[in-house]
């Protein structure tokens, strides 16, 4: 377990198979593991003992997310909304049952953040889940991190003290949106962006 400074610097460490991390994403610390590494994946849900809560994919863009299975159909109708710190629940493809946890259904999100965005870049899509135990507060530092997840994590990267809300999420229903989780962005039920 190491600790780094520099989000790019986490890119090396998230290349090599089973690789969890603490970082820094646009929104708060999460647990990261690339999306496409089945182990990574779950080792994350082991340390959140995570059965049928899937996480959250983040990606540099859309065709991260369809080069990874999900089909551009599902991505095309809430494309406007990113990025953002907004994550939308879309269906899920069963070869992707690794990640939804059998749910069918998955939030992803493209991040507005320049750093996360080059590291997604970098790594391709991350699955990504808050660093706390279900029902304790998110962490708001690499120290309180640490405290859950100790020397279980492969890397944590320090970006000092995080205390913005979490990514709102959203799922659209034929035309109506459906807020799941109220974050940084308020949308109404018509689906406009109010801050």
């Amino acid at each position: 377990m190491k600790i780094i400074k520099d989000l790019l610097q986490s890119v090396e460490v998230l290349q090599i198979p089973g690789t969890v991390a603490v970082l820094p994403t646009d929104t708060i610390y999460g647990l990261a593991a690339r999306a496409t590494d089945k182990v990574a994946v779950g080792r994350l849900y082991a340390f959140k003992n995570r059965e049928h809560k899937p996480g959250t994919v983040i990606a540099a863009d859309i065709d991260q997310l369809v080069a990874l299975g999900i089909p551009r159909r599902y991505l095309v109708p809430v494309a406007s909304y990113w990025p953002n710190p907004i994550s939308i629940v879309i269906p899920s493809v069963p070869n992707l049952s690794y990640l939804d946890l059998g749910k069918f259904s998955l939030a992803v999100r493209i991040p507005a953040d320049k750093a996360v965005h080059e590291l997604l870049v970098k790594t391709g899509p991350l699955l990504t889940s808050s660093a706390n135990y279900p029902g304790e507060a998110p962490a708001q530092t690499i120290a309180e991190a640490q405290k859950y997840f100790a020397d279980q994590v492969d890397v944590y990267v320090d970006g000092g003290v995080m205390t913005e809300p979490a990514s709102t999420i959203i799922r659209v229903i034929d035309d109506a949106v459906e807020v799941l989780r109220e974050g940084s962005i308020k949308i109404s039920e018509s689906g406009e962006i109010i801050q």
